[in-house]
């Protein structure tokens, strides 16, 4: 039975390769697929034997996006677990021959107390939450070249500097949870990074990816729910040209269109918690278009047994692009689904 269905995902990807050949499909998708410990995924992946990690491939390779950003992969600095995912979608039958990914905010140890209980070393405490360097971080596949020397990273952007920022004070109006460390502070929890990737006959399309902190799991200051905000909103300050030059940031021409923003946002337009005008914002803003993929169920992206059914996950093309369709496909292996959206060059 597993052989007949593996089977049948790959006809269906080689149907769509064929049913759409000057089209180009564009993902993102939250696996989910991350441990609690570092090489406990590289481990899984190479062992080929956890059910999670095929639901998630075959999920993958239904989808079979020529541009995939891919949520909740642990990080190493050899990019080990990335090049067994790459492995496992291969021997599958769904070839990545370009991966990328940069090491981001979680889990690296920041040596402060960054949610001021006191305590030092914690998950907290590392400029993005997370029990060791890497966890759950994001990585985009390709099937064209990605250009990794253009790529513009904004992961350890220092939140202060963010115009208009959010950031969180005490009762008494001071900085939380101190000043000193509040001038630290970073905005990613995991990354915030550009990068081109070259597609035949055409301009090549900048991706831009993140994983926004949840907006809960913090006290009265809101610590979290500013966060989410403030990521989401960053990508407006970069096309805008509004972040600081010294920053090493460049003009929005950087990122001329086309574009595309793939990522999980962590925030539902009209449910759930999170500062809503800033995700709004960022939907409606006329450089970007919201395809608002769906399926039979919905256009819910994720269902978490508190909250129910909720739009987290966003694929938004730039505005010229021509979108042809777009669609969610379930997955077994997560709680999300992989969201995609094909447009013609």
């Amino acid at each position: 039975m597993r052989h007949r269905a593996a089977l049948l995902l790959l006809c269906f990807a080689i149907w769509t390769d064929a049913a759409r050949a000057d089209v180009i499909r564009v993902a993102t998708f939250n696996t989910e697929a991350s441990r609690k410990g570092p090489g406990l995924l590289l481990r899984d992946l190479r062992k080929g034997q956890d059910p999670q990690l095929a639901a998630i491939i075959a999920t993958i390779v239904a989808g079979n996006a020529d541009i995939l950003a891919v949520q909740s992969l642990d990080w190493d600095r050899e990019l080990s677990a990335l090049g067994a995912l790459r492995d496992q979608l291969s021997d599958a039958g769904l070839t990545y021959p370009y991966g990328f990914a940069l090491r981001p905010n979680a889990g690296v140890p920041s040596g402060l107390d960054l949610d001021g209980d006191g305590r030092l070393g914690e998950p907290e405490d590392a400029w993005g939450w997370g029990r060791f360097t890497g966890q759950a971080g994001i990585a985009l596949l390709s099937k064209y070249p990605i250009h990794q020397e253009r790529a513009l990273d904004l992961t350890n952007l220092r939140w202060k500097d963010i115009p208009d920022h959010r950031m969180p004070l005490t009762d008494d109006g001071s900085p939380f949870p101190s000043a000193d460390v509040a001038t630290e502070l970073r905005l990613s929890s995991t990354n915030h990074w550009a990068v081109p990737v070259a597609l035949p006959d055409s301009p090549p399309l900048w991706v831009l990816s993140f994983h926004a902190a949840p907006p809960v799991f913090d006290g009265p200051e809101d610590r979290n729910g500013r966060r989410n905000a403030d990521e989401i909103q960053l990508w407006l300050h970069l096309l805008d040209g509004s972040l600081d030059g010294s920053l090493g940031v460049g003009p929005a021409s950087t990122i001329a269109a086309p574009f595309v923003i793939l990522g999980d946002a962590n925030n539902d337009p009209d449910r759930g918690e999170g500062h809503k005008d800033a995700l709004h914002s960022l939907l409606s803003d006329p450089r970007l278009q919201d395809p608002i993929a769906a399926d039979a169920e919905g256009p819910h992206t994720v269902v978490w047994e508190r909250t129910g059914p909720m739009r987290v996950d966003y694929v938004l093309p730039s505005a010229g692009l021509d979108i042809v369709a777009s669609g969610i496909l379930r997955s077994k292996g997560s709680r999300h689904g992989l969201v995609w959206v094909d447009f013609r060059q």
